[in-house]
């Protein structure tokens, strides 16, 4: 089989793989991130989330999401009800201290520009599951982000410790991966 190459556009270049473009990915990076820290710090303070009462909201959530399994189009699907039903509901507490400090550092490091990559994935994730539980609000936009991020994880950092990070961990990496 004959391989070829196909060259990538100048503009997905550009978008994803120039440092011109750094300060684009510095606003979507931080906004992203804000908005993260934001949701995770309200829940932090949140004696439902963690607290006193921690993972009452958490219940709440779920008992919610579960009312939107019904229907010809329900807005939660049977196989994420189920998990909900029996990996969520049983540990509400446990995914409340997953779900603020997985928020928490998600927009620290999308804030940082520390593995924008990794931290808009887990992001992403997080709007997943979100999304999946019926909760809409701004996580489409969020995930659109993310994916964003994801896609232009190289350059998306420059302007913030990826710029140093990346190359210590290509410098590190890299040799063993070869098997130098």
């Amino acid at each position: 089989m004959k391989r070829y190459i196909i060259e990538e556009s100048p503009f997905s270049h550009f978008l994803l793989s120039d440092t011109r473009i750094a300060p684009l990915w510095l606003i979507v990076r931080v906004y992203l991130g804000w908005t993260w820290l934001a949701a995770g710090w309200g829940k932090f303070n949140n004696p439902a989330w963690i607290g006193d009462d921690v993972g009452q909201a958490m219940v709440g959530f779920v008992e919610r999401a579960l009312t939107k399994t019904e229907g010809a189009h329900p807005d939660v699907q049977w196989w994420y009800a189920w998990f909900l039903q029996n990996l969520v509901q049983p540990y509400p507490e446990v995914w409340a201290y997953f779900i603020t400090f997985g928020e928490i550092l998600v927009g620290l490091a999308l804030i940082a520009g520390f593995l924008v990559g990794v931290a808009a994935f887990f992001g992403l994730f997080m709007n997943a599951n979100f999304l999946l539980a019926g909760t809409v609000g701004i996580n489409p936009v969020m995930a659109a982000l993310a994916i964003g991020l994801i896609l232009a994880w190289r350059v998306a950092g420059y302007l913030g410790a990826d710029r140093y990070v990346l190359p210590l961990l290509h410098h590190y990496i890299r040799p063993r991966i070869r098997g130098s």
